[in-house]
């Protein structure tokens, strides 16, 4: 089905989906709602506002969209590294300088990501195998001079075992132990559905100066 025109929640979008390919549409708009970025949906036919600084297409329709800034989903591909490449362009960077993943262990994990301070993502994982999978998809993708692995001190065992498998990261990545102390109050009922306490906690974690922990040598 042809998406309609239309803009979401967020007003003066600065980024624009353009398709008539259901699959990429709906893969690319649901990273970006997951992330709460504005965006305007168009189709082929319609023309392009002149406030939209980044538009994302099928690698298929490229040749028919007339935009500076252009970019190309592989419909085999990963949105997310789409919608960053989008979002970095909008904000004028081609890398961050600071990139922070807070991280809250449990049973459930909360996974958040700042960029020079801005939340750019959000992730909920249910393993520690997960968690350090995604640790390792954002660090490949997303472009910082600094980057730091926050982790929070409610799980002992289980940061210890997921440090252990991020140990082979590059040495520059550091990592730090932070206090969980107030990071689970939440405002709201609905904060309180699952993931979304997880997400709550790992964005004040990310916010949070840590204890620097040293890298092993092995």
């Amino acid at each position: 089905m042809t998406p309609l025109t239309r803009k979401n929640k967020a007003t003066n979008p600065k980024i624009a989906v353009v398709t008539l390919s259901g699959k990429a549409y709906y893969l690319i708009v649901n990273e970006l709602k997951k992330r709460g970025v504005s965006f305007l949906s168009l189709t082929l036919n319609d023309k392009i506002p002149i406030d939209i600084k980044a538009v994302i297409t099928t690698r298929k329709e490229r040749s028919r969209v007339s935009h500076q800034n252009t970019l190309e989903y592989a419909e085999d591909g990963n949105p997310a590294e789409i919608v960053e490449e989008a979002i970095r362009l909008i904000k004028g960077k081609g890398t961050y300088e600071s990139l922070i993943i807070g991280i809250d262990p449990g049973s459930n994990f909360g996974v958040a990501v700042l960029g020079d301070r801005s939340l750019i993502e959000t992730k909920n994982c249910v393993s520690v195998i997960e968690t350090a999978n995604a640790i390792i998809n954002i660090l490949d993708r997303v472009p910082a001079s600094h980057r730091t692995i926050r982790v929070g001190n409610g799980a002992p065992l289980i940061t210890e075992e997921l440090l252990r498998r991020l140990n082979s990261l590059q040495k520059d990545v550091k990592f730090e132990i932070v206090s969980e102390e107030g990071t689970s109050r939440t405002l709201g009922e609905t904060s309180h559905r699952r993931g979304k306490r997880d997400i709550i906690s790992a964005i004040k974690i990310a916010q949070r100066q840590g204890r620097n922990l040293p890298r092993s040598k092995s």
